[in-house]
């Protein structure tokens, strides 16, 4: 597992991924009673992947994670890597139709929320920002001027821009006042740091204290950060929102399966009828290929301008 983290790492791989990668390759090991994967090699990976699908009935995009752990394990922590797996029966990927909200749904849902959390809700809905990219965003991130929401290290460890919407900059502004009380407070206590990414605390040993690398919306407690142990504020926890969403959508009445995620689904789809072009929407979304974003076509294409013979009866 040590080597797996080195590896991850050096690949700049997300935590989350790695997190995905040691979990499958624990999953592996364990089935096969504890042996060395070295001492295994494709047909127990085909077996153990037959197994994920018949025996524990999992979805196409499970068995693939999966599948990508383990291909990750033997080429590049092993560095043996795998050949073909004759008997490995692959689930079939099937295409699924994004769930979204009606203007309608989605302001009954944000009139049951409050506080910081629904000041991300609404800039989850107006930016169409995934909710762990909403939960990073810092202070100088946010173009107030034009209008411009920058995300770093997104999903691919891509940037991108989106848009900030005009009817939250003053909602958003008088968050960020009382996010630099706050700030001067922790300084007064000897806290006040943001943890940085990568290497930039070695580059710029002063930018942790700065302002402008605090979270937008930052963690309600300190924690002790790196060797030397100083009090620094995280970013809250993407399962605040979560629940408060879940909560809101439940007071609210709305029937459908709806997460925080369906903010940006709706988002996109939105757009979409009030005819901005796909291109762009892709862009906004951060998609890598532009047949992800024309999911949301589906949605409104299918029944647009078209009246069930029943109505003509």
């Amino acid at each position: 597992m040590d080597q797996i983290h080195e590896v991850c790492r050096r690949r700049h791989l997300s935590k989350r991924t790695e997190e995905a990668y040691r979990f499958w390759i624990r999953q592996f090991i364990f089935h096969f009673d504890k042996r060395h994967p070295r001492e295994l090699r494709e047909g127990e990976v085909a077996r153990f992947l037959n197994h994920l699908a018949v025996q524990r009935e999992v979805s196409a995009f499970t068995q693939t994670q999966a599948l990508n752990a383990l291909v990750f394990l033997y080429r590049d922590v092993l560095e043996t890597p795998l050949d073909k797996m004759p008997g490995f029966n692959r689930i079939q990927q099937h295409q699924r139709i994004p769930v979204v909200m009606s203007p309608g749904e989605v302001s009954a849902v944000l009139a049951q929320m409050s506080g910081s959390t629904a000041l991300m809700a609404r800039l989850l809905f107006g930016s169409g920002l995934r909710v762990e990219e909403c939960c990073t965003l810092r202070i100088k991130d946010i173009d107030f001027a034009s209008s411009i929401v920058s995300v770093r290290n997104g999903k691919g460890a891509k940037d991108r821009t989106t848009v900030l919407p005009g009817s939250l900059k003053a909602d958003l502004q008088a968050h960020l006042i009382r996010i630099a009380q706050l700030h001067t407070d922790d300084r007064n206590r000897g806290a006040g740091l943001a943890p940085l990414p990568g290497a930039l605390e070695r580059k710029y040993p002063k930018a942790s204290e700065s302002l402008a690398w605090q979270f937008v919306f930052p963690s309600t407690v300190c924690r002790p950060w790196g060797q030397s142990g100083r009090m620094a504020r995280w970013h809250v926890s993407t399962s605040t929102i979560q629940k408060a969403f879940r909560q809101a959508v439940t007071r609210a009445g709305i029937m459908k399966h709806a997460t925080v995620h369906t903010l940006r689904h709706s988002f996109a789809t939105q757009l979409l009828a009030a005819g901005t072009d796909i291109r762009t929407i892709q862009l906004l979304l951060g998609h890598r290929n532009l047949q992800t974003t024309m999911l949301y076509t589906h949605v409104l294409e299918v029944t647009k301008k078209v009246s069930s013979p029943l109505d003509a009866l």
